[in-house]
């Protein structure tokens, strides 16, 4: 069947066994069918409807109905949009399976349903109302919704849900107890009601009441933590914290989807409905709750919260008082996300609010608290200006230091510590030159932590330590770092050499890291260490990537590996090994940059394994360091006098080579702008020779083109689709703009007048400019 045969005798057998009396021979068969819906995909339309809907509508087993509802969904996702639009009516017995259903088969029913939402949400366009009418019951059974609101069988002349339909046998489903089974009813509705809003925020929108729904939905699942867990959750380690896996993470995570899928209008007022009062009940896991629910909604809902920001921190600030010390957690974990969310505009607006909560915090008598104040801290300082920090930083310091060594009789959490080196670290270099006056307090601590932090119980320590120690050393500049750059070169070196711990699987990327750092604070003094340096990076770059090729279906799932679609194979790859690749490639960037001509003698070396780079299909970020390295070795060659014409013409071939391909339109600037780059090295586009001159010109043509195709194509979408993808498409714009760009760049380097340039001028007309669209989502509104 896979192969596009036909296979008559199954597709007759299967047809018989629906109609036997035997319920697991009928359940087979519309297995059969689930399993290969191209044994009626080429059949009449209302015969094979009429044969799935008998299976949907058995009267005597649920197993039956669930075989058929599969086979429903497998046969809906295959047809084509006309077929689909002659199998509407299937819908109705498809959701009427749900009607009566033993609470134990509700999430295996929705189950079946949710990957149908999510790939053709337009089939469940008709039913949102009376779907609206069941699925809240479900995700918020303390409401008495009076009789349990199931779909009703359809009357046979009416193809209509009925609702409420009358009590089946006596029993509520919103009376039974909140016991496992429940809860999983719960997730599954909310998950398919999740999933439909991703698919189509636009169809989901236009229904009043399904939004307010699921954020109820989820706001009330997020205050479900067990009581219990208290003591546990204030010894474990973040880490190790056995209550996590009780903690309400699915509610959590399908808040900020839908908050990412409708954006602020839709989201925030139902959200801060509910939210202002959470934070003042009395129950400390409502106020818990209503604090992560800002930190999940930030991301989806910024643009509009941007202008009611002001009360969202009044709200804020005063929970970092509350008596219960998860509650203040969430504070922190609440800022922090709002920080990076929020960036450079919540810092700029209320630093001093935030910062006389935060450093306080760092003083809370709770080892999990005080810890999170400091990872809140980070995500604070990465959108600060430098001048905002200052005045903060004495007292910022002076804490973080008292979280590393706190006193007698206060053994320190191992977990604080590596955190309260992270926060110094970002601090730091946040601050930059200023920091020089915390220098000769920190560093030597940081150094006897790289002497005496040694054996798998303090790797992470040692590792953090390392981190903190090079940001340090670039924030305060060589001349301050230049007494301690021996001893600290010493013991990385020392580090470098120990044998290798299978335990300790992250030494390698952070020992790739630091010495970057330190070349970047040393400069051209960095050059002596090249040889210590050089081999390990180089066998990094070089390094094969960990792979394996699945047959057509069957992959294997496998912790730390990732995988993806390649010429029409599954290939399993083993995601560290890439990122280690992509850092090499990146640390070769910062060590030819920063030490220039001194780079010479591994200039050769490198350029064999850009080049290459530049067409490394696994990971765009090796693509992208590539093209910055190419431009730079070549400088390199040319300042050392070591550049040669070979060098030159491999260098303008490989890129003409990856630029004329269908690459992402992400990298296709990278690439222009090495072109740009290489020419302006190599002494403008008069030391080209003609090919190479030519081949430019070419693959702009080529890109040119299929810009100007993909942006004809966006133009003659419908609207509605359009609207439901307007962020992605902008950035999708953005992205070309930037190309189109980097072209016009790179074609007046070659001739200020070269005819193209009208060409590219005519294509980025051709653009949405989606940008300029008064927005649906986000004008006005108040929460």
């Amino acid at each position: 069947m896979s192969r596009g045969r036909p296979w008559h005798s199954l597709q007759q057998q299967a047809f018989q066994m629906t109609e036997s009396e035997d319920p697991v021979t009928r359940e087979n068969a519309y297995r059969v069918f689930a399993g290969s819906p191209n044994l009626i995909m080429d059949l009449r339309t209302d015969s094979v409807i009429g044969m799935l809907q008998k299976g949907l509508q058995d009267p005597q087993s649920v197993d039956v109905r669930h075989a058929a509802l599969r086979a429903s969904v497998a046969y809906l996702s295959a047809s084509d949009l006309p077929q689909q639009a002659q199998s509407l009516s299937l819908l109705y017995p498809m959701l009427n399976t749900l009607s009566y259903l033993p609470h134990a088969h509700l999430p295996g029913f929705l189950g079946t349903l949710t990957p149908l939402a999510s790939s053709h949400p337009a089939l469940f366009e008709a039913h949102l109302s009376a779907l609206l009418k069941f699925l809240p019951a479900l995700i918020l059974p303390s409401v008495d919704s009076g009789p349990t609101p199931t779909v009703a069988r359809p009357n046979p002349d009416s193809q209509t849900f009925t609702f409420p339909p009358s009590d089946v046998k006596g029993k509520s489903l919103a009376t039974n107890d909140e016991d496992e089974e429940t809860t999983e009813v719960r997730k599954a509705a909310l998950e398919f009601m999740v999933s439909l809003t991703e698919a189509r925020p636009s169809m989901v929108r236009r229904v009043d009441g399904w939004t307010a729904a699921v954020v109820r939905g989820c706001l009330e699942g997020m205050g479900e933590i067990p009581e219990d867990d208290m003591e546990i959750w204030l010894e474990a380690e973040p880490a190790d914290d056995p209550t996590d896996d009780t903690y309400p993470h699915v509610y959590e995570q399908a808040l900020d989807r839908v908050a990412i899928a409708l954006s602020g209008k839709a989201v925030l007022p139902p959200a801060f409905q509910y939210i202002p009062g959470m934070l003042v009940s009395h129950d400390w896991r409502l106020r818990h709750a209503g604090l992560m629910a800002i930190a999940a909604i930030a991301e989806g809902t910024s643009k509009l919260m941007q202008k009611e920001l002001g009360k969202v921190i009044e709200l804020v600030i005063p929970t970092f008082r509350d008596s219960h010390p998860r509650v203040r957690y969430a504070a922190c974990q609440c800022v922090g996300q709002l920080c990076t969310d929020l960036e450079e505009i919540i810092q700029a607006r209320y630093h001093q609010q935030l910062f006389n909560v935060l450093i306080p915090t760092l003083e809370a008598p709770e080892p999990r608290v005080h810890a999170h104040a400091a990872a809140a801290l980070i995500n604070f300082c990465e959108g600060v200006e430098r001048d905002t920090l200052i005045p903060y930083l004495d007292p910022i310091v002076e804490r973080l230091l008292k979280l590393l060594r706190p006193g007698a009789g206060k053994p320190p959490k191992r977990y604080v510590q590596e955190q309260a080196i992270t926060t110094l670290a970002m601090v730091a270099d946040a601050s930059e030159a200023t920091f020089a006056k915390h220098y000769h307090e920190i560093m030597p601590l940081l150094l006897s932590v790289l002497e005496a932090a040694d054996g798998p119980d303090y790797a992470k320590l040692r590792l953090k330590a390392m981190e903190c120690a090079g940001l340090i050393a670039i924030a305060v500049g060589r001349d301050v770092f230049r007494p301690d750059a021996n001893t600290f070169i010493e013991r990385l070196i020392r580090i470098q050499n120990t044998p290798a711990d299978n335990s300790d699987s992250l030494l390698g990327h952070y020992l790739i890291a630091t010495w970057a750092k330190v070349c970047q604070a040393m400069g051209p003094e960095f050059e002596p260490y090249l040889p210590v340096v050089m081999p390990p990076l180089l066998q990094a770059a070089s390094a094969k990537t960990d792979m394996n090729v699945f047959d057509d279906d069957v992959v294997e799932e496998r912790d730390g590996w990732e995988t993806i679609s390649v010429d029409g194979k599954q290939i399993g790859i083993k995601t560290s090994a890439l990122e280690e690749k992509c850092q090499a490639f990146e640390t070769l960037v910062i060590y030819c940059s920063t030490l220039g001509p001194r780079f010479a003698p591994y200039l050769s070396q490198t350029l064999e394994l850009a080049l290459p780079g530049l067409k490394y299909m696994l990971h765009d970020g090796v693509k992208e360091a590539a093209s910055l390295l190419i431009p730079m070795l070549l400088s390199c060659g040319k300042n050392s006098g070591t550049l040669t014409p070979h060098m030159v013409n491999a260098s303008f071939t490989q890129v003409i080579t990856c630029t004329g391909g269908e690459e992402e339109v992400s990298l296709l600037s990278s690439l222009f702008r090495c072109f740009n780059e290489c020419m302006r090295v190599v002494g403008g586009p008069q030391a080209l020779p003609q090919e190479v001159h030519d081949g430019i010109i070419q693959v702009t043509k080529h890109q040119l083109q299929s810009i100007a195709n993909h942006r004809k194509a966006r133009a003659g979408r419908p609207a509605a689709d359009l609207a439901d993808e307007k962020e992605d498409l902008m950035l999708a714009e953005e992205m070309e703009d930037f190309v189109l760009e980097d072209m016009s760049k790179m074609l007046r380097t070659l001739d200020p007048n070269h005819n193209l340039l009208i060409a590219v001028g005519s294509v980025r007309e051709l653009g949405l400019h989606l940008d300029q669209w008064e927005s649906g989502d986000e004008g006005g509104g108040d929460m």
